[in-house]
């Protein structure tokens, strides 16, 4: 008869639940808005609640919110997001929209944080069977640590690595800080701001 020691079990759990996080792409373009603000033939429209696993764990951890925003700027000049236009909230409150690298820092997955996995390397896999007194009587050991430690370190570094990529390509992509939204253009973007509140936001004319 084969058993697992306890200790494996505990780390089969924790495996299944300190596992890296793949990133889907939130493609600001493709999603449907929730809420709709206008003001002075600009409107726009965001959405918070666009993050999961890991990565929404570090949302309510480090007190970020990322939301996704489309200006259509129906005015009859071209404007500058972040100077000629800004957000803030409905209570007239500013909003702290933070700088494209600090939202990637804050949010990414640490692919160190997973080699503890490497603390798996000298389990051994006993296997016993019953002896003629009627007794367990171990056979053999079968050092599987020395795979499951390294590939599930290993792995999930990848995996980590990986999908921060995605996180931080997207965010540069639809870096819209700074940008020109000339008259009768629509614009998409990804920002991070500083809020622990899914408070209602709304566009400030300069």
């Amino acid at each position: 008869m084969k058993f697992i020691k306890t200790s494996l079990l505990f780390i089969v759990v924790l495996y299944l639940t300190g596992c890296a996080s793949n990133y889907k792409t939130i493609q600001p373009r493709g999603i449907n808005y929730i809420s709709t603000n206008e003001n002075d033939g600009i409107s726009l429209q965001y959405r918070y609640d666009l993050l999961d696993k890991k990565y929404e764990k570090k949302e309510e951890k480090n007190g970020v919110k990322l939301v996704a925003i489309k200006i259509t700027n129906n005015s009859d000049q071209d404007l500058i997001f972040g100077k000629d236009v800004t957000l803030e909230y409905e209570n007239g409150n500013g909003v702290y929209i933070m700088e494209n690298e600090k939202v990637f820092k804050t949010l990414k997955q640490s692919p160190a944080s997973f080699l503890w996995y490497l603390l798996l390397t000298p389990l051994n896999l006993y296997t016993t069977k019953t002896n003629s007194y009627g007794l367990p009587e171990q056979t053999s050991s079968t050092p599987i640590g020395l795979i499951l430690g390294p590939g599930l370190a290993g792995g999930n570094m990848i995996a980590a690595g990986s999908a921060n990529k995605k996180l931080k390509a997207e965010l540069l992509e639809y870096n819209i800080s700074g940008t020109v939204i000339e008259k009768g253009e629509t614009k998409y973007g990804l920002i991070g701001i500083r809020t622990d509140t899914y408070d209602a936001l709304k566009l400030k004319i300069q």
